[in-house]
């Protein structure tokens, strides 16, 4: 079975929730365009100055993406 690995975007400020909002927009328009599964991207508060916006791909699809999106920092992603 393959894993599947979350790619992170951080995002620190105040405005770092409408930031990590605005860029999973963007990765959902990026999963639809590549055709990718899963389907899985989205936007998480930390705190009032920390946003993160995430997608999970299949760790196969990891390096091009990876090189493609230029995320921050990855991490398996388990359901």
């Amino acid at each position: 079975m393959n894993r599947k690995i979350k790619l992170i975007w951080d995002f620190r400020g105040p405005d770092a929730l409408e930031i990590a909002k605005h860029h999973d927009k963007h990765l959902q328009e990026y999963i639809k365009s590549e055709d990718l599964i899963p389907k899985i991207s989205g936007h998480q508060p930390i705190n009032e100055n920390y946003s993160i916006a995430f997608m999970v791909v299949e760790e196969v699809n990891m390096i091009p993406v990876r090189d493609a999106l230029l995320p921050h920092r990855a991490e398996v992603y388990s359901d």
